[in-house]
């Protein structure tokens, strides 16, 4: 799979999947922009992983996790 920083919600279900014993809600912003860099398939440039993507991605996860 081929991800990028606007595959929001498919990079929250490769959290999901990649991270069971991680609780995103209280995953910070540097960690998680380096779980998502790490993610198998992701292929966006690391420097556009701003804090309102992370923000959206942690949310997406969150309700994924729901």
């Amino acid at each position: 799979m081929d991800l990028r920083w606007t595959d929001v919600e498919d990079i929250a279900i490769e959290l999901d999947d990649a991270y069971p014993e991680i609780d995103p809600t209280v995953v910070n912003f540097v960690d998680l922009h380096q779980f998502v860099v790490g993610l198998e398939g992701f292929s966006g440039d690391p420097d556009h992983g701003g804090e309102r993507v992370l923000e959206a991605i942690q949310m997406a996860w969150i309700e994924e996790r729901d």
